[in-house]
């Protein structure tokens, strides 16, 4: 990984460094890995459960991104989406989709560092 792919990730906020250790320090894994993100359906199934007012759905799509996230260490949205299944738990709906903002802010800066910033 040259020095200005890593620098785009590091902005995107992903831990670069830890998810190399994860992936013991195969870049290239790492690679495949951020490329499957990119086709991961969770982010839509959130937003397409939030429009349902589909609370079970929501949950689970978020819980699930949340797990994706942390183990490609995008510590960001990891704990964006930490906050949100939080809310989803204690009943908190409305502050739950009032993160959607933010947390699709950050996924498309990542989605679009994935992209090599096209």
């Amino acid at each position: 990984m040259d020095a200005l792919r890593k620098k785009q990730l590091i902005d995107a906020n992903i831990n670069v460094d830890s998810a190399l250790e994860r992936f013991m320090g195969n870049e290239a894994l790492l690679e495949r890995f951020l490329s499957k993100f990119l086709a991961d359906e969770n982010y839509n199934k959130l937003t397409a459960a939030i429009a349902a007012n589909d609370k079970e759905a929501a949950l689970t799509a978020s819980h699930t991104l949340k797990g994706v996230s942390g183990n490609l260490s995008m510590t960001t949205l990891f704990n964006m989406l930490t906050c949100q299944v939080g809310s989803f738990r204690s009943d908190d709906w409305q502050g739950a989709v009032d993160m959607m903002s933010d947390i699709t802010n950050e996924y498309n800066k990542i989605i679009k560092a994935i992209n090599g910033n096209k």
